[in-house]
């Protein structure tokens, strides 16, 4: 990657000027700060959304895709959905389309935001979604349509399917989860925890319910571990050990690969699990899970500590380099161009671009600030209502964390 790269930026709607032109003034000057003009990013804007339809009549143009493709990073801000037709989701659309099949959200607790839990520090781990199948893979039929009725009739007379219990009036959806997506998805969920030095992976599924498809995910998932990552140890050997030569085997291997700081990787119900990231959040620390339970645990989590507003998220395919870093929340339409937008979110997904980058210096700095301002009690007005005190705009808070950085 060359020290000046082009990346290609879609400031969103309703909020998404605001918060972009923050985003991009608060990494600018991080930038500068920090290598002092020998390392910058050459912004280039392309078109999605609303912006898109008014100037070309599309919703998602393919020159913003291919350039996209061209330069592999992009990153941007919210977007609106087309109503009554079009493209089902834009951001749907965009991961199809460059195949970013793993959803990355970290989530941690910056001091001074107000959380309904009593120690949501404890909170800091990152969530690994697929990306692409499941409910993503949009296959969908309405009740009373001819697509339907042949979907039942196949179901039930080819099949011998019995338990849709009104079929005459079922809508239908398939869930497809595959080997290779599963196997992709648990892969970088691994080679993040080797990279981080962390010592625990938690595969979590529904696969107590649906054996093939999510208990597919888990079984996958555990195989190519096994095989592929000498440098963990899986509950599934852990149950192999005991099955063979008794429980308490199982706990010294157990004990040993702990010892050895070897990376443990277990597995959870998805129900489970959004009850445990409350009552004992600090178990945690990498999780990877289907497309839906990855949609519920990403938006529980970043509720515990402080909500979307300061939730970064990143759609990345690590095969082929294409990245999106993108706001984690909606277009606010009720609060556009009156300064109250939060941009952490978006700064935040812009730090992780920097990271990917390798910048680290200067996504540490930006994150360093956002530290500094929200202990200093300087917020924008979601954080300042919860808090009880007077909020900053939207440009004030990045022209708060540019001086700070300073």
């Amino acid at each position: 990657m060359t020290n000046t790269p082009i990346v290609p930026y879609i400031e969103g709607d309703s909020i998404g000027p605001e918060i972009w032109q923050a985003t991009k003034n608060v990494v600018d000057t991080a930038l500068e700060l920090t290598y002092g003009g020998a390392k910058k990013i050459e912004w280039l804007e392309v078109l999605a959304g609303g912006k898109a339809f008014d100037q070309t009549g599309e919703w998602l143009p393919d020159e913003t895709v291919t350039a996209i493709q061209k330069h592999k990073l992009a990153i941007k801000g919210p977007l609106n959905t087309p109503i009554g037709g079009g493209i089902r989701s834009l951001n749907v659309a965009l991961r199809q389309t460059l195949d970013l099949y793993a959803c990355v959200r970290p989530v941690r607790y910056f001091k001074g935001v107000p959380s309904p839990l009593k120690e949501p520090e404890k909170t800091e781990m990152t969530i690994f979604r697929e990306n692409t199948e499941d409910v993503y893979a949009g296959i969908e039929f309405a009740a009373g349509s001819d697509e339907a009725k042949q979907l039942s009739d196949f179901l039930e007379n080819t099949l011998g399917v019995t338990k849709i219990r009104f079929p005459e009036t079922s809508s239908l959806g398939i869930k497809p989860i595959s080997k290779e997506g599963s196997e992709r998805l648990v892969k970088s969920a691994m080679d993040y925890a080797v990279a981080q030095e962390l010592t625990r992976v938690t595969l979590v599924h529904k696969g107590n319910i649906m054996k093939f498809t999510e208990g597919g995910f888990k079984n996958w998932g555990y195989d190519m571990i096994e095989q592929d990552y000498p440098q963990a140890f899986t509950m599934n050997q852990y149950k192999k050990i005991a099955a063979e030569n008794g429980e308490q085997a199982a706990e010294d291997a157990l004990a040993t690969a702990r010892n050895e700081k070897k990376i443990v990787v277990d597995d959870v119900i998805a129900d489970n699990l959004l009850q445990q990231i409350l009552l004992y959040p600090e178990k945690f620390q990498v999780i990877a899970t289907t497309n839906l339970n990855g949609d519920y645990i990403s938006d529980a989590l970043a509720a515990q500590v402080g909500g979307i507003g300061i939730s970064p998220g990143a759609n990345i395919n690590y095969q082929s380099g294409h990245a999106i870093f993108e706001a984690t929340h909606g277009t606010a339409p009720d609060i556009a161009g009156k300064g109250y937008a939060n941009p952490c979110s978006l700064l935040l997904s812009a730090t992780m671009l920097l990271d990917h980058l390798g910048w680290y210096e200067a996504s540490q700095k930006i994150t360093a600030a956002i530290e500094a301002a929200i202990e200093q009690k300087i917020v924008t007005k979601d954080f300042a209502q919860a808090l009880g005190i007077q909020e900053v705009s939207t440009s004030q808070f990045a022209d708060e964390l540019i001086k700070l950085m300073k």
